[in-house]
């Protein structure tokens, strides 16, 4: 039951890869970006995550799901798979967002007159 959460997480980064591969999102648009950009919003989250620990604000929730390896005090194994699922999806968001925009007629965009 220890490794419930990360499964989970897996699973979730594993169906982000499908969608980007289907679609050619994100890392099949531009992989060598891509993994800038996502490697970026990862450590960005993680000094915020470490920052938030630091300040007393963040703590580490003791839950039967969960592996209980932590990689710095406060800090689970978990929450690198989640930071890297929040800024996948969040790329593959943009990616497919700015799509459907750039497919979208100019008078239906909200540009004005």
């Amino acid at each position: 039951m220890g490794i419930l959460y990360l499964t989970a997480l897996t699973i979730a980064l594993t169906g982000m890869v499908v969608l980007d591969r289907r679609f050619g999102l994100f890392f099949w648009a531009d992989a060598r970006r891509a993994a800038v950009v996502l490697v970026a919003g990862v450590a960005f989250f993680l000094v915020w995550d470490l920052l938030g620990i630091g300040l007393g604000i963040f703590f580490r929730g003791e839950t039967s799901i969960m592996t209980g390896l932590v990689i710095a005090p406060e800090l689970p194994i978990e929450e690198v798979f989640f930071l890297a699922l929040l800024c996948y999806l969040t790329m593959n968001a943009y990616a497919a967002a700015g799509r459907m925009l750039a497919r979208m007629p100019a008078g239906r965009r909200g540009t004005g007159s």
